[in-house]
């Protein structure tokens, strides 16, 4: 079932910036915001990510030092 949500106080250039991100994928922003609310609650809470990361690191029994993820970080950047 679907309800409507309305969300006061919103900063026009908040608005402004989600239009724009809606007329990229050539749609309404009443059409993008569903998809876009729908991405962020599929998304896991940032308490849970970390826990996430180590259970997956120990599962596959691979470790990549910290140096090595800090540089492939910093070469993103360059």
């Amino acid at each position: 079932m679907k309800v409507k949500i309305t969300i006061k106080d919103v900063p026009e250039e908040v608005r402004d910036k989600l239009a724009a991100q809606a007329a990229l994928n050539r749609q309404s922003l009443q059409d993008y915001l569903p998809v876009e609310l729908e991405r962020i609650a599929d998304r896991p809470p940032a308490h849970v990510l970390p826990k996430e990361i180590e259970q997956r690191g120990k599962a596959s029994g691979k470790v990549i030092p910290a140096s090595e993820i800090l540089e492939a970080r910093d070469a993103d950047r360059k």
